[in-house]
């Protein structure tokens, strides 16, 4: 969990009153206590008004609120213009997830910031992606996050159809073409595998983690030897 994630979450546990141990806080948190008391120490040096000491538990102000969410002129356009190139080229679901994210945003904006996000003039042109495409997206990038291995049929630039077993690690876009970086168990090696080329995706099951075969292992060799994975 991300440090803004959990003070928030921490702001949210106190209010009303409610009265909160630092153990029950690092229970619901799933963090130690030192964490939730150095946590607490820093809401307080920024002027949120949590009362309370080790040992005792601590308790919000009533009538407190979170400030206002804000944005700069250039975070705003970064993210509408994220949205708007997710929805043209991004997976179904990430679709609805960067529209559903600019509603939320929206609703807390004041209205000039909402009327900026608005004019904001940068927009993408869908392109060629057919829904299959964006099912896929969808489909390998929760593998990736769950550590889903896949049998893909692949086919290469001759045609020619193939059986990979691999491990999805991250998929990457290049401008119009997505791909996706995976450990083959075929090459026993990084590859990167065009979308476009992926004719079906079967779930194998999970697997287990392992250094060198992860995105990090990955991104090391590729520091150290300026090596790019042969593409499929």
């Amino acid at each position: 969990m991300r440090r803004a994630d959990r003070l928030f979450r921490i702001v949210q546990s106190l209010r009303g009153g409610r009265l909160r141990t630092a153990r029950q806080l690092a229970e619901t948190l799933e963090v130690s206590e030192r964490t939730v008391y150095r946590d607490i120490a820093d809401l307080q040096a920024s002027g949120v008004p949590v009362e309370g000491a080790s040992g005792y538990g601590y308790v919000m102000a009533d009538g407190y609120e979170m400030p206002p969410l804000m944005f700069t002129r250039d975070e705003i356009v970064a993210l509408v213009a994220g949205a708007r190139l997710i929805r043209a080229w991004g997976g179904l679901a990430m679709v609805q997830g960067a529209e559903e994210a600019l509603v939320k945003i929206a609703a807390v904006l004041p209205e000039a910031e909402r009327a900026r996000a608005d004019a904001v003039k940068v927009h993408a042109f869908s392109g060629s992606l057919d829904p299959a495409t964006r099912a896929l997206i969808d489909q390998l990038e929760a593998a990736s996050d769950t550590r889903e291995s896949m049998l893909l049929a692949y086919c290469d630039a001759d045609g020619a159809e193939t059986a990979r077993i691999v491990r999805p690690l991250t998929l990457g876009f290049w401008g119009k073409v997505w791909t996706l970086l995976a450990w083959c168990e075929l090459r026993q090696d990084f590859r990167m595998f065009r979308l476009d080329r992926i004719a079906r995706a079967t779930p194998q099951g999970r697997f287990r983690a392992e250094t060198d075969k992860s995105l990090a292992a990955y991104l090391a060799r590729e520091r150290e030897c300026g090596n790019i994975p042969r593409s499929e």
